[in-house]
C-alpha cells in the first residue's frame, strides 16, 4: 500500500450558475514532502467550515484503483489525480478495507479512519457536471476521511502502513450503507450509534434515525 499523489489547495471563487461561489475542491499534486498536522495538510484549506475541515475531516484520502474505474465508466470527463478533491491518492487501500477507527502510518504520520466522504454540490462543479453528485454517491466509490493521530510529513512514494485494526470491524463501506440504501436496517443503525470510534456527528444523525423509525 503506497501514495500516489499528495493533492493541496487553497479556495477559491468560481461560478456556479451564474453566482460566485469558494471551494476548496480543486487540488493540484506536489512533489516535495508536506507536512500533515492536526488540521490539514500544509497548503490545503476548505472553504466551508461548517461541514469541511475539522479533526475528524484532516485529510481525505481517495484511492487510485477507483479513477481506473470512472476513467472506464465516464470517458469525457478529464480524471487526473486530486480530481475528486483529496488530499492523499492511494493504492492498495479500499474503502472496503478499511474500518472506522483503523490506524495507520502514512509517510510520518499517523491517520485514523474516520468516515466516508460524502459529496456536496461542489464536486459537481469540480467535474463540470452538476448530477455528478448523484453519480457519485449512487456508485459508492466515495473515499474516506482520516484524522491525525501524530503530525509528520508525506510525499508521494511513501508507504502506508497497517499499525492497527479497529476490533469493532465496522467497515467504512457500512456507514455509506446505512446513510444511502438500507436506512431501515435497525440493527446496522443501532451498531453504528453505539459505535465509539464514529465521529459523534454520525452517531447523533443515526440516533435520530432510530427515533423516527420508532415512532
Amino acid at each position: 500500500m503506497k501514495v500516489l499523489s499528495v493533492n493541496v489547495g487553497l479556495p477559491r471563487e468560481v461560478l456556479w450558475r451564474g453566482r460566485p461561489i469558494t471551494t476548496g475542491i480543486f487540488k493540484e499534486p506536489v512533489a516535495d514532502r508536506v507536512p500533515v498536522r492536526a488540521l490539514n495538510i500544509d497548503g490545503d484549506r476548505q472553504a466551508d467550515l461548517r461541514v469541511h475541515g475539522g479533526a475528524d475531516k484532516a485529510v481525505y484520502a481517495y484511492p487510485s484503483e477507483f479513477y481506473e474505474l470512472w476513467r472506464g465508466e465516464r470517458p469525457e470527463l478529464d480524471f487526473r489525480w486530486g480530481q475528486f478533491g483529496e488530499n492523499l491518492t492511494t493504492e492498495g487501500l479500499l474503502d472496503g478495507d478499511v474500518n472506522v477507527g483503523d490506524r495507520f502510518r502514512v509517510g510520518t504520520a499517523e491517520l485514523v479512519v474516520t468516515q466516508p466522504r460524502l459529496p456536496c454540490y461542489k464536486l459537481g462543479i469540480r467535474m463540470g457536471r452538476d448530477r455528478f453528485v448523484k453519480e457519485f454517491l449512487e456508485r459508492g466509490l466515495l473515499g474516506f476521511y482520516l484524522s491525525v493521530a501524530r503530525e509528520g510529513e508525506v510525499a508521494a512514494g511513501d508507504r502506508i502502513v497497517e499499525l492497527a485494526r479497529d476490533p469493532h470491524g465496522f467497515r467504512v463501506t457500512e456507514v455509506a450503507r446505512l446513510f444511502s440504501l438500507d436506512r431501515d436496517d435497525v440493527d446496522g443503525l443501532r451498531r453504528a450509534a453505539d459505535l465509539d470510534v464514529l465521529p459523534e456527528s454520525w452517531r447523533e444523525y443515526f440516533r435520530r434515525r432510530l427515533v423516527a423509525r420508532a415512532a
